[in-house]
């Protein structure tokens, strides 16, 4: 055993290999992106023996794992939680049929949200699919749950959750971490069984049953299993308390701080520690409520463990008194907190409350609003601008859909050029839906390059079968860019440091029955917005491909400069693209070097040339 200092994501993807993993695959997404990338870099030191891949969508991950797990091999599936919706076809009907190998679904949630759609809860999903789920509380829990969940996965023949949050994925900490065995396990490879393998409804109609017959034992098998367990604080009679995951950890740190405030050394706490949210450890909990009249539930979303007690309070006429989110106790949305949780444990214990604010934090100046925006040269800028100065040159009224990806960054102002975000690939199909409603108007679906080949072919063919006028922008920056620039099929390379053919975004287009495609450059203002305007003049479905490498991608150009002498100080520089390396200053509006990155896209929005550029970016 050595100690590694990890983030949760790291540690998560070592416990995958050091419990032999075969097969990594998954699609990005913030909070999970960086488990697959970790195996990705270990892989590199063991002459690529694990297949890692970053898939098209979370659907054609859980796939593709689910053969190899048929064949015998273990495979990790990573993803965020609106991912796991993408997979739900393929996974409800593989809690079904079973598997063979190992299989684990690394599903990071996303309380807050911070970056996501949702605040989904996969905890809620694993009872609706009827599969396994662990909830880690560390980023040493997460290491040790992930092989655990292994060797469960293969017990049980199920696939199995990991459900880890953003501040276990994201949180560091000090791991403990066996020496990497590399260790040959026996395969027999796939052994051809339709009774089995093919699902048919008798099949499935069999299989529900012997699957709720195991969860129902899981129920007393988890009670028994170390990582679900009640652990004391304090001596005496103690404040009852349950909770799983991140929340777990902020419980014993505000029951300590709790206790150590003057008077209240005495106080002591009961904490039932629930990792498998489902199956639910009934046995455990129920000794729990027994001992306890009242108990205070603290978890993250879904009142999981608050209602599964409540559940069996009234299943076995307890009487016990269980307070959480549902009695309102503790907030229904957003992430708990350490002052959060010790505000409501003291509410709870009848303690007199407390200044929210110590007068040092009062003295404290206010932090300045800092909204997300597009980065200094940004190929979306130009993209965006584009169409809005075609639209506007052409008199016309429009809709602009959106999606997910940086450019939904595209929504702020001064561009305000984002009038619909749903899900991704939704911008394609949303604007069908809009355009049948209002045929008049020019509607335009925007939609990055590594989401079109996610979501968004499905929706084109669409809209070609039911013959809609539509105007589809792709904004091809050639990366994954939002969660860290990860390869995608239009790249051309794979996660196994190979080359492959790069797909091509126009021939698919042209393929399908796209009969305009045009090819632009964003940073070429007039050349794009021409571009613009010439699709407008069409009808049906057509395209344009503003195709411009991620500032993040190339090295940039030398920093734009703005000539005194001539700059009007009009600031059309700063109100019609909203470069934040653009700024107004007293008499005078400046560049700033440190963040511009040569792009140009400034030079064609003065309307007296003020603005010159070093040259071009690399």
């Amino acid at each position: 055993m050595k100690q590694k200092f990890l983030m949760g994501n790291e540690a998560i993807g070592l416990g995958a290999v050091h419990a032999g993993v075969d097969l990594v695959c998954g699609y990005p997404g913030t909070p999970s992106t960086e488990i697959l990338e970790t195996v990705a870099k270990i892989n590199d030191t063991l002459q690529h023996k694990i297949f890692v891949e970053w898939s098209v969508n979370e659907k054609t991950a859980v796939e593709v794992a689910a053969g190899a797990c048929l064949a015998g091999r273990r495979a990790l599936v990573t993803m965020k939680q609106v991912g796991l919706n993408v997979a739900a076809d393929p996974l409800l009907s593989l809690a079904y049929v079973g598997i063979k190998g190992g299989m684990v679904l690394a599903v990071a949630d996303d309380p807050g949200p911070i970056s996501s759609q949702t605040e989904q809860d996969t905890r809620t999903f694993a009872s609706f699919c009827k599969i396994p789920v662990f909830d880690p509380s560390s980023p040493e829990e997460a290491y040790e749950l992930v092989r655990e969940a292994f060797r469960f996965s293969e017990e049980y023949g199920t696939p199995v959750l990991l459900r880890p949050t953003t501040r276990i994925c994201h949180g560091c900490a000090s791991v403990k971490v066996e020496d990497f065995a590399d260790v040959e396990r026996p395969q027999e490879g796939f052994v051809k069984d339709t009774a089995k393998w093919v699902i048919f409804p008798k099949t499935s109609y069999l299989n529900h049953a012997r699957i709720e017959r195991r969860n129902a034992e899981l129920e007393g098998i988890l009670s028994k299993r170390p990582y679900n367990r009640i652990v004391s604080v304090g001596q005496g009679a103690p404040i009852a308390v349950a909770a799983g995951g991140i929340s777990y950890e902020y419980v014993r740190e505000a029951a300590e701080l709790l206790r150590a405030e003057p008077g209240n050394g005495e106080i002591s706490f009961e904490i039932l520690k629930i990792t498998t949210p489902f199956p639910f450890p009934a046995d455990l909990a129920r000794e729990f409520l027994e001992k306890h009249p009242k108990i205070l539930t603290v978890e993250e979303l879904d009142p999981v463990i608050e209602r599964a007690l409540v559940y069996l309070c009234g299943k076995y006429h307890i009487d016990s008194e269980v307070r959480g989110k549902i009695t309102g106790d503790l907030p229904s949305a957003g992430e708990n907190t350490v002052s959060e949780i010790l505000k409501a444990l003291r509410q709870f214990a009848g303690l007199p409350a407390k200044p929210e604010a110590s007068e040092a934090s009062a003295l404290l100046p206010e932090l300045p609003v800092r909204p997300p925006v597009l980065c200094a040269g940004c190929p979306h800028r130009g993209s965006f601008y584009a169409v809005k100065k075609a639209v506007k040159e052409l008199g016309r009224s429009a809709v602009y859909s959106g999606d997910i990806g940086c450019y939904t960054l595209g929504n702020a102002r001064p561009l305000d050029m984002v009038d619909t975000c749903l899900c991704m690939g939704a911008g394609v199909t949303m604007a069908q839906g809009l355009q049948i409603a209002e045929p008049g108007v020019l509607h335009f679906a925007f939609i990055g390059d590594s989401t079109f080949f996610a979501s968004g072919i499905p929706g084109v063919i669409n809209a070609l079968y039911n013959r809609t006028d539509l105007i589809l922008i792709i904004l091809d920056n050639a990366t994954t860019a939002m969660t860290g620039h990860q390869p995608h099929p239009g790249t051309g390379v794979t996660m196994m440091g190979e080359v492959s053919e790069k797909i091509s975004i126009e021939k698919l287009l042209r393929a399908a029955g796209v009969e305009r495609v045009i090819t632009a450059d964003p940073l070429r203002i007039r050349e794009a917005a021409d571009a613009v305007k010439e699709v407008c003049a069409g009808t049906g479905v057509r395209a344009v491909i503003f195709r411009s490498p991620c500032i993040a991608k190339i090295r940039p150009a030398a920093p734009a400069e703005i000539r005194q002498d001539l700059c009007i100080k009009c600031k059309r520089c700063i109100t019609e693209i909203g470069c934040p390396a653009i700024t107004a200053e007293p008499g005078r509006i400046q560049v700033d070097s440190t963040l511009c990155t040569g792009c140009g896209l400034c030079t064609g929005v003065c309307p007296v040339g003020a603005i010159e550029t070093g040259g071009d970016a690399e």
